[in-house]
């Protein structure tokens, strides 16, 4: 009998889990399909495809949101590109906890497209100077933001000097946090099924 309690537990508490992850909102849009098409576009060349990472990506959504009221004719030449890359720079740097000696081998990529019409983004990255870092195997892995007509693709290395990394701390006590707030939850769901099993196992 307990081992049957055991597997009965163990199916509901699998069932809880996949309602309470499948009801979580997934960021799964329009950045995501890019990210996709930039791999499709390294996969058709040979080359690996590109890890999202987390640090690129929130800097690409900080300098997307700093952008986002520029407009489409400031994308036009790449000198004014560059400025807008580097507006407030530090300061977004530290709100996502990247350490500044961790970014010269990364490259920031922006583009401007009006209603962010995807295949017109996508092409805008591919058949433009930008293909020559999409096309270099040095960058693995890509963060991607965007706000109104504006996009921005972070690309990042294996080597430190481009892993956009830093502020190793700050992240690992959010992460902490994450799992405090997560595991009582957690727990709670599966021991309120346990006694609801077996109340009615000895009923």
């Amino acid at each position: 009998m307990s081992s049957l309690l055991q597997l009965i537990t163990l199916f509901f508490f699998l069932v809880a889990l996949s309602i309470l992850f499948s009801s979580t909102p997934v960021h799964c849009d329009d950045d995501d399909d890019l990210l996709q098409g930039l791999n499709s576009y390294r996969i058709a060349r040979n080359l690996p495809t590109l890890a999202k990472n987390k640090k690129a990506e929130c800097l690409a959504e900080e300098l997307a949101e700093e952008i986002k009221h520029q407009p489409c004719a400031a994308a036009a030449a790449s000198n004014a590109t560059q400025q807008l890359q580097l507006a407030n720079y530090p300061s977004i740097l530290n709100k996502c906890k990247i350490d500044i000696n961790y970014t010269s081998d990364g490259v920031v990529m922006q583009v401007c497209v009006p209603n962010r019409v995807s295949t017109l983004v996508l092409t805008n990255f591919t058949q433009s100077y930008y293909s020559r870092y999409l096309n270099d195997s040095r960058f693995t892995g890509a963060g991607v933001g965007s706000e109104d007509d504006w996009v921005v693709a972070v690309l990042s290395t294996n080597s430190p000097e481009g892993s956009f990394s830093g502020g190793y701390r700050a992240a690992n006590a959010m992460e902490v946090g994450l799992m405090m707030m997560l595991s009582p939850c957690l727990m709670g769901m599966f021991l309120g099924l346990e006694i609801f099993v077996g109340m009615v196992i000895n009923n």
